[in-house]
C-alpha cells in the first residue's frame, strides 16, 4: 500500500526509523532509488547535475549521484553546510570518491540556466520542511529547474511545493520526475501541485510499515495491489444475484442514455443481474440499448406514493441502488425520489440528478449506507456553502462530511473519498475521462461493487481507482475522441496484474 503522511508525521517516522537503521542507511536506500529513475531519464554518459540545498535533501542528492558517479558525467551545486548531518557528510564523501564534481550553487538564474543546460537536472533544494514563499537566494534556482527545459527530477517533493496542502508558490519547480521518501505528502497528490509533480514513484526507502502506520495517517492511496485485494471475489457456487444485482433508478425521455451508461457500466463491473427502472415513456430507448440488463417501466401518471412503493417492492430482490443519471428534474420525479430514499434500506451510491433533488433533504441519509458522487459544481450545491475555492477541497469535504455524516467521493483531478475518518485521494485518471457520460459509469461501477457487499468508503475508492485506470486504458487505444462507452469496455482490460506492492520504487502516477 502507499503511506500518505503529513510533513510532521514524516518526520516522526523518519526519527524513529533512525534510531533503529541509522540516517546514513536511509539516505544511502533513498539515494539508490532516486539514482534508478535517473538512469531511466538518461543514457550512460549523459551529464546529470544536481542542486543542492544544506539539508538532507542536499544529502539525498549527494547519495544518489553517488551511485552514478562512474556512469555519468555528475556534479553537483551545493550549498555549504556549516554542521552537515553525518548521513549528508557520508553521502558527500561517496560522492566524490565516486568522481562526482562538487562546485558552490550559481549565482544567478542565467549561470543557472547554463549549468543545466543539455544535462538532467536534480531537484535537491528542500524536503517538506520548506516554508512558502521561497527564500531569495533559492528562486533563480527553482526558475532554472523547469521540465520544459530539460528533464528534471525532483527529490522528494519539488521545490516551492506545500507539502502538506497542495499549494504552490511563485517559482516552483515543474519536475518531470518526482522520487517521494518513505511515504507520499498529501500535497504531491493535490491540486494544483499535481500538476508540477510530473511522474510520481514512490520510494520504500527501509521505513518499517508498522513506524509508517504508527502516525496514525489522516491521508490515504491506494496502490494496484490494495485495489485488487479490495475486490471481491465470485465464489465456485455463486448465482447471478449472489455475483451483484444492483438497481439502477435513472434515465428519462431527454435523458436515456445516462441510464444505459449506469447500468452497462454495472454489469462490465462484474454484476450478476442488472435491474433498471425508468419510466414508461423512456424505457423504449433503453430496451433498444440494454439486451442484458433488466428494464422496468414505471408509469408515468401513477402518484408518487405509488411509484416509490413499488421501487422498494422491486429492491426486495437488489444488493443495492444507483440512483440519478439522467432522472428528471421536475417536482414528482423529486417527490418519488425523496419517499424512496427515506424508506430504503440498501446501500446506495447518488449521483447526477439524484444530487439534485438531495440537495435540501440531506437529512434523508442520515445513518443510511451511502455514497455522493458530486463534481465540484454539484457539490457547491448539495453542501450549501458554494463555490468551492482554490486549495480548500480538503476543508470543503472535511466540514461537508462532519456535519452529514454522508460518505462523499468529491470528483475532480485530485478526487477525494471521506467517510469521517481517513480522505483517500485518487491517484488514477486522465483528462480523457473529461467526457460526457463517465460520471455514469462510475456511478455504476460504484453501484456493483456496493451490491456485491463493500462499505460505502471501499466501494468508492475502489470505484474511483478503477475508473481512472479504465479512462487511462481508453485512451492509450484512442488518442482523441474517447466517449464513455470506450471506459465501459476497458473495465476488464484494465484491473491490473498480480502486484505484490512491495518493491522499493513503485510508480503512482
Amino acid at each position: 500500500m502507499i503511506y500518505v503522511l503529513t510533513p510532521e508525521q514524516m518526520r516522526a517516522a523518519d526519527a524513529a526509523a533512525i534510531e533503529g537503521l541509522g540516517e546514513s542507511a536511509l539516505m544511502t536506500n533513498a539515494g539508490r532509488c532516486i539514482a534508478d529513475r535517473l538512469r531511466a531519464m538518461a543514457t550512460p554518459g549523459t551529464s546529470i547535475v544536481a542542486f543542492a540545498g544544506p539539508g538532507n535533501n542536499g544529502g539525498d542528492a549527494f547519495a544518489a549521484l553517488a551511485e552514478l558517479g562512474e556512469e555519468y558525467k555528475c556534479f553537483v551545486a551545493a550549498t555549504p553546510s556549516s554542521h552537515p548531518s553525518q548521513a549528508r557528510a557520508d553521502a558527500q564523501a561517496r560522492a566524490q570518491a565516486a568522481g562526482v564534481r562538487v562546485q558552490p550553487l550559481p549565482a544567478d538564474e542565467r549561470e543557472a540556466r547554463a549549468a543545466l543546460d543539455g544535462a538532467v537536472g536534480v531537484d535537491g533544494l528542500f524536503g517538506t520542511g520548506a516554508r512558502l514563499p521561497l527564500p531569495d537566494d533559492y528562486r533563480h534556482l527553482a526558475r532554472a529547474l523547469d521540465s520544459r527545459k530539460q528533464p528534471v527530477l525532483a527529490i522528494d517533493i519539488p521545490t516551492g511545493i506545500d507539502a502538506l496542502s497542495g499549494d504552490v508558490g511563485e517559482d516552483a519547480v515543474r519536475a518531470s520526475v518526482t522520487v517521494t521518501l518513505g511515504a507520499a505528502k498529501p500535497g504531491l497528490l493535490l491540486e494544483p501541485a499535481r500538476e508540477f509533480v510530473g511522474e510520481l514513484w514512490y520510494a520504500r526507502i527501509g521505513i518499517d510499515d508498522a513506524m509508517l502506520a504508527a502516525q496514525s495517517p489522516q491521508f490515504a492511496a491506494l496502490d494496484d495491489a490494495e485495489f485488487l485485494g479490495l475486490l471481491p471475489r465470485r465464489a465456485p457456487d455463486t448465482d447471478k444475484r449472489a455475483a451483484g444485482a444492483p438497481l439502477v433508478i435513472a434515465g428519462s425521455t431527454q435523458f436515456p442514455g445516462a441510464a444505459v451508461l449506469c447500468a452497462r457500466s454495472a454489469a462490465r463491473a462484474g454484476a450478476g443481474y442488472v435491474t433498471v427502472a425508468t419510466s414508461s415513456s423512456a424505457a423504449p430507448s433503453l430496451r433498444a440499448h440494454l439486451v442484458e440488463q433488466v428494464v422496468v417501466a414505471l408509469p408515468d401518471d401513477t402518484p408518487p406514493e405509488a411509484v416509490a412503493a413499488e421501487l422498494l417492492e422491486i429492491s426486495k430482490h437488489n444488493g443495492a441502488v444507483a440512483i440519478g443519471p439522467g432522472l428528471g428534474l421536475d417536482d414528482r420525479t423529486a417527490e418519488i425520489v425523496e419517499i424512496f430514499l427515506e424508506r430504503n434500506a440498501l446501500p446506495m451510491v447518488i449521483d447526477a440528478s439524484g444530487l439534485f433533488h438531495l440537495s435540501k433533504h440531506l437529512e434523508l441519509l442520515r445513518d443510511k449506507r451511502c455514497v455522493v458522487t458530486p463534481h465540484a459544481g454539484e457539490f457547491a450545491r448539495l453542501s450549501g456553502r458554494g463555490t468551492i475555492a482554490p486549495g480548500t477541497r480538503v476543508e470543503r469535504i472535511r466540514e461537508f462530511v462532519g456535519r452529514t455524516g454522508i460518505t462523499t467521493l468529491l470528483k475532480g483531478t485530485d478526487t477525494l473519498i471521506y467517510d469521517g475518518s481517513i480522505i483517500h485521494i485518487n491517484t488514477t485518471g486522465t483528462n480523457a475521462l473529461a467526457t460526457a457520460g463517465t460520471g455514469d459509469v462510475l456511478t455504476g461501477i460504484i453501484a456493483t461493487l456496493l451490491a456485491q457487499g463493500l462499505a460505502p468508503v471501499d466501494a468508492a475508492r475502489a470505484g474511483a481507482y478503477w475508473h481512472g485506470l479504465a479512462g487511462q486504458r481508453a485512451a492509450r487505444r484512442r488518442r482523441v475522441g474517447v466517449v464513455a462507452g470506450d471506459v465501459i469496455e476497458a473495465l476488464a482490460d484494465a484491473l491490473p496484474g498480480t502486484a505484490a506492492g512491495t518493491q522499493p520504487l513503485e510508480r503512482v502516477f
